[in-house]
């Protein structure tokens, strides 16, 4: 069974990613794995780039994105908290999608972070898989401070938004 790594930043994730993607697909080959999935930070910069880099590697990409998303019901709220969730695209669509919500993050949602919530993640959520895997997720800062029924209300929503089996 082979590996696939699910949550990869680049150098194009600013202060988080060193990984520079001129060298990462023939290292992604080395360890042995044959995709990998790129979920930078609030954008999806050089993805065509990336693209032909892993298709030259024989690397299949795996299109992601790690999206603020504000705890409040509006991106309009600048006191709002943020909270990190991982989004692969599954198909087209949910490349699509990932471009949309990109675009709105950074044309509409910008304060200090490009910015989405949980009402425009509804309505691009189709062909996408949502995944917690971030300490700094709602979820899990919902478990670590110790509110496990809020936990359970957001993963209910999330299991909503994206479907019981594209949610993890």
């Amino acid at each position: 069974m082979a590996f696939t790594h699910l949550h990869l930043h680049t150098e194009y994730s600013l202060l988080d990613g060193a990984t520079k993607i001129s060298e990462l697909f023939d290292r992604v080959k080395e360890l042995g794995m044959d995709s990998v999935a790129i979920t930078e930070h609030g954008n999806m910069g050089a993805m065509i780039k990336k693209y032909k880099l892993a298709k030259k590697a024989g690397v299949k990409l795996i299109f992601g994105l790690e999206p603020y998303i504000t705890e409040d019901i509006s991106i309009k709220d600048k006191n709002s908290k943020d909270y990190h969730l991982i989004l692969l695209a599954k198909n087209l669509e949910g490349y699509q999608n990932l471009i949309k919500l990109t675009s709105i993050a950074n044309a509409e949602g910008f304060y200090y972070r490009p910015r989405i919530d949980r009402k425009i993640l509804r309505k691009y959520s189709k062909g996408l898989i949502c995944m917690t895997a971030c300490i700094a997720n709602d979820v899990a800062q919902c478990v670590v401070s110790d509110r496990e029924d809020k936990a359970r209300q957001l993963i209910e929503e999330y299991i909503d938004i994206f479907g019981r089996d594209n949610f993890f």
